[in-house]
């Protein structure tokens, strides 16, 4: 830039242009003139791309001069697709059941979500306590680095503290002191104390215990938007249920994916996988916020760099941008598009997701932005419509791996 360059006898910037030319010859200026031409030309060049352009242009000066320049721009468009045999996929569909055991422990998690801490001071520690305790550890009658705590709070029947521990400390009641006779395993961590004799002081200071609330009808009414513990149970054997469905759905949906890869061809530049994985790697850093965390925080824990994540999740960004070419060659070759009714039934489903009048997601989303989706999502429901399916239970797939090969 001419602004940058200092010629004697003028201030920085100012020099006449006819000067300049003399000194360093006009070519000092033909790249601040490429740089002005370009956006134009080349927005005009592609003008009549019948192909999606998927990368930025590469620019090469062909020829350049007073009467001009001529530059070449070189980019990827997406491919051409060919894909056969996506009627008829014959794929499994894995079902499961939600069993009574599951919806018992569904409903143990809820009521121990609901419990609460009661102080006890009637009785003496028992297994499941909680208690809170003084110790001091001694080997040989020396205590040992690691061995003291004031106020330590331990689940009695944890497994938390080395073995007889925990058990020793069950039968003492609050303000009690006593000795705790303990010998360290021989796997034991620190070297120095595996397989040694020792012996704990301790002081129990309080014992808690968890109180789980009844499970009757009053506990449905206090965790749920229903009357009766029959109801609540109902409901909660619904949502097993439809939690195994999505998951089979979610797998059937990979199977026909795999199955509709294996008859595609296109030669997919790698551009467009580049671009991908930066999607997911995005979308992962948003998900890690959400949670609290950020990208370089998780690949500091995972002890790898930005590019060992890149790589790993190439493969799966290949798979996604072919997926996606598939898709949208079924959805033309079966003439699948989005009608009104479906972007208005999209809209109120994002509305009603988000907690949002409809006005204004239509304000934040173009119509045009989901359009694709849609299409995406009708040429792979339209897939499944036409796949080969067949139901198969849990157990009937372990006794098919179980068969002995013929």
């Amino acid at each position: 830039s001419s602004q940058n360059i200092t010629i004697p006898g003028f201030r920085k910037g100012k020099a006449p242009r006819a000067i300049i030319e003399k000194m360093y010859g006009k070519e000092v200026f033909y790249e601040d003139a490429i740089n002005e031409v370009i956006p134009d030309a080349y927005t005009s060049a592609v003008a009549d791309e019948k192909r999606v352009i998927v990368s930025r242009p590469e620019f090469d000066v062909v020829s350049i001069d007073d009467t001009g320049v001529v530059l070449s721009a070189t980019y990827f468009t997406k491919p051409e697709v060919e894909i056969s045999d996506y009627l008829g996929i014959a794929v499994e569909r894995p079902v499961s059941h939600a069993t009574d055991e599951e919806v018992e422990e569904e409903l143990k998690r809820v009521q121990t979500r609901n419990s609460r801490m009661i102080e006890v001071s009637d009785r003496p520690a028992q297994k499941d306590d909680l208690v809170t305790i003084d110790f001091e550890g001694f080997v040989d009658g020396v205590p040992f680095e690691g061995g003291k705590a004031e106020g330590h709070q331990l689940k009695l029947g944890s497994g938390q503290f080395i073995p007889g521990f925990e058990d020793q400390v069950c039968g003492h009641s609050v303000g009690d002191e006593f000795e705790v006779n303990v010998t360290f395993p021989e796997d034991y961590h620190a070297k120095e104390l595996a397989g040694k004799e020792a012996v704990f002081k301790c002081k129990l200071h309080a014992i808690q215990f968890t109180e789980l609330p009844e499970l009757d009808d009053d506990f449905a009414v206090d965790v749920s938007d229903f009357n009766t513990l029959d109801e609540y149970k109902a409901d909660v054997r619904k949502k097993l249920e439809e939690r195994y469905e999505n998951s089979a759905d979610n797998a059937l949906e990979g199977k026909l994916i795999d199955g509709m890869l294996e008859n595609f061809n296109a030669e997919v530049p790698e551009c467009m996988i580049d671009d991908e994985v930066e999607n997911i790697v995005r979308e992962r850093d948003y998900q890690l916020r959400s949670q609290g965390l950020d990208l370089a925080t998780y690949l500091k824990y995972m002890n790898a760099s930005l590019d060992d994540m890149r790589a790993q999740l190439r493969p799966m960004g290949e798979r996604q941008v072919k997926t996606r070419l598939a898709l949208e060659k079924i959805a033309l070759l079966e003439k699948l598009e989005a009608t009104a009714d479906d972007i208005e039934a999209e809209y109120k489903k994002l509305a009603d997701q988000y907690s949002m009048e409809i006005e204004k997601v239509k304000e934040a989303l173009s119509a045009d932005n989901l359009t694709t989706d849609i299409v995406l999502r009708k040429a792979i429901d339209f897939v499944k419509a036409h796949a080969a399916i067949t139901e198969k239970t849990a157990d009937e797939a372990e006794a098919e791996e179980k068969k002995p090969a013929k």
